[in-house]
């Protein structure tokens, strides 16, 4: 059985099954062979997965550089224990492709041994197919154990009916990414179609948004965001709906997006959602069919700090506040123009995006309680 540490691995296989063999997918079959092979002990698959004769340029406690081909590096795996998870975790953070060239940049944890490796691949497209070319891999200890989080982001590009642009709020992303990685937790992101989202109110004067502009891994996430379908609920801890101008448009409606989300928390993990975001858990429901924001506290934009003279208030499906109370919330805000965050057991819930940090530091103390006494599932 995959165990949900190397979960991601299924989504590739996936996109293999349904999607034709575009470049890219190829490239991530290839990773995909290095990376379960390393993983479950399978020295055939990461044999496949490079030309023969390769160079891997390793660290080495006695040499500054340590070269091994990878025949060698294949004969050190145990083939008495093939096909079993040796607890090593590994993410992808970056690919670039131009033409028949390739690198990547992976992420890979041992946390048994407090290990986290960066490895980058080189590979090129030969005649048959794109093999891994050289690998060069640095390390650094760590205390990430590989749990995962989940942000909810929007594609939508256009208010309702309206040509008003809609955008996903850039600083309640990075905040949310920024916290949750500084915590040790490795972040995907999730949209109704994949892909691309677009994005509003950058602040380049804000010292944090400005690093994450240039943070070519983060570019990466949000510029390649998985669907639906491409994840597998069991590998995250939290789950968390960020704001902006477009989620309410298309993220409650989203049928899978919900599914994710209660599996997610009926794994004990925990949903967390600021500003507009809190669209996302609106039309959330428990096994028993309730809502799940009956009678529990919540917050969200209150309908009273929203600028209704503005045309893109007459675009909204809904209001928020209305909606949540409707269905059961108990709402309670603050003040406009200050932070506000509600918390009942695993679901927290901000009023704007001066809550992001809260809610995502409030999400990230009741998930590792959680973890630490082996809760979530």
């Amino acid at each position: 059985m995959i165990t949900k540490k190397l979960r991601y691995l299924v989504f590739f296989g996936y996109v293999s099954c349904i999607f034709s063999q575009t470049e890219e997918v190829a490239i991530h079959n290839v990773i995909d062979s290095y990376v379960l092979g390393t993983a479950y002990n399978q020295s055939e698959k990461v044999l496949s997965a490079f030309l023969p004769g390769a160079n891997m340029f390793l660290d080495h406690k006695d040499k500054p550089l340590f070269i091994m081909k990878v025949e060698e590096y294949a004969n050190r795996i145990d083939g008495s224990k093939a096909g079993q998870f040796n607890g090593r975790i590994t993410n992808i953070l970056n690919i670039d492709r131009f033409g028949g060239i390739a690198t990547a940049k992976l992420e890979v944890l041992l946390p048994e041994a407090n290990l986290r490796f960066i490895d980058y691949l080189l590979l090129k497209k030969l005649d048959d197919g794109w093999k891994i070319i050289s690998k060069t891999a640095g390390s650094e200890n760590t205390d990430k154990n590989g749990e995962k989080v989940l942000l909810v982001v929007s594609n939508v590009s256009k208010q309702g009916d309206s040509e008003l642009p809609a955008g996903n709020s850039f600083s309640e992303v990075v905040v949310a990414y920024d916290e949750y990685k500084k915590a040790g937790y490795h972040v995907d992101v999730v949209s109704p179609k994949g892909g691309k989202i677009p994005l509003a109110y950058i602040n380049p004067a804000d010292s944090l948004q400005l690093q994450y502009l240039y943070d070519t891994d983060f570019i990466y996430a949000i510029s390649h965001t998985q669907k639906p379908e491409e994840i597998s609920p069991d590998d995250y801890v939290v789950l968390q709906f960020t704001g902006g101008s477009a989620p309410i448009f298309d993220i409650p409606q989203n049928i899978e997006l919900q599914d994710i989300a209660m599996k997610i928390y009926e794994n004990n993990g925990v949903i967390a959602a600021v500003c507009h975001g809190t669209a996302g858990i609106v039309n959330l429901k428990t096994k028993d069919g309730q809502y799940l924001i009956k009678n529990k506290r919540v917050n969200g934009v209150p309908d009273s700090h929203e600028s209704k003279q503005l045309p893109h208030y007459a675009q909204y499906p809904f209001i928020i506040e209305t909606l949540l109370k409707e269905r059961g919330g108990n709402f309670y805000h603050s003040k406009i123009g200050t932070p506000h965050m509600e918390v009942d057991g695993r679901l927290v819930t901000g009023q704007n995006s001066l809550s992001s940090e809260m809610v995502t530091r409030k999400s990230i103390e009741i998930s590792k309680k959680l973890i630490a006494s082996k809760l979530i599932k």
